[in-house]
């Protein structure tokens, strides 16, 4: 039987290139995203009849708890196993600490964190029961180098590694592995959010001096899920073109 594979933010950046990495690779998958989309529709289908994979949308918000458990609830209700959970889903925020609201503090971290432990705990039930399975979560190098003016987005991400490294302890009684992938500046519309001026730094701080690509984290998470990582859990692999 075919590996499957859940991808939240599945519709854009990393979550698409990822789609299409573990499509290629011989998963079906679980496409989740925000909100029911036509183009999105197409899209999974086109990847479908291209890789012969199964493709199947699913739509739930990340900011409505509930929504997030009838999603799941959704999945789960296939029968199938769930072999790799892959967290791709967040939102960026660049501001001060004294102009950060705790409303924009809440969003951020419902996003980034609480709906990423939200979906770990649902899916993870399952794998349980199963004895096996790989959660990924996708944190960032914002999380591990604090910088001015990403307290919300930093701190949230330093959070989700530190989430990550407890489930591992957690679950691997359970052979269940949990890592984290920490990329650095990656050339997708998320990135956008800083300034050409703030990109021109990370960049000059960049040993390879261009920005990551998306498909260069999609190939990182494949690699956690194969059995090639089989030993590996509870560590954050930074991907970051070797940021100075």
């Amino acid at each position: 039987m075919k590996r499957t594979v859940i991808i939240t933010g599945a519709n854009r950046g990393i979550g698409r290139a990822s789609v299409k990495a573990f499509a290629e690779h011989g998963f079906d998958l679980w496409a989740c995203a925000r909100t029911p989309s036509g183009a999105f529709e197409a899209d999974m289908a086109e990847e479908a009849a291209r890789t012969g994979a199964a493709i199947t949308p699913v739509y739930f918000d990340l900011l409505n708890e509930a929504e997030i458990q009838r999603g799941v609830k959704e999945i789960l209700s296939e029968k199938r196993d769930v072999d790799v959970l892959l967290n791709c889903a967040g939102i960026p925020h660049g501001g001060l600490l004294t102009m950060t609201s705790l409303e924009t503090m809440r969003k951020v971290y419902q996003v980034n964190v609480f709906a990423q432990v939200q979906m770990m705990q649902l899916v993870a039930r399952r794998m349980i029961r199963q004895k096996r399975g790989c959660i990924i979560n996708l944190c960032s190098v914002g999380g591990i180098e604090a910088q001015p003016g990403y307290l919300a987005y930093g701190s949230s991400k330093a959070a989700m590694i530190w989430v990550t490294r407890c489930a591992s302890r957690e679950l691997g009684a359970y052979n269940i592995r949990v890592n984290g992938i920490a990329p650095g500046l990656i050339d997708t519309d998320m990135g956008g959010f800083k300034t050409d001026k703030e990109r021109e730094k990370v960049l000059e701080r960049t040993s390879l001096g261009r920005l990551g690509r998306p498909e260069e984290i999609a190939a990182a998470a494949l690699y956690l899920a194969s059995d090639e990582a089989a030993f590996m859990t509870g560590q954050i692999m930074v991907l970051d073109g070797g940021r100075v």
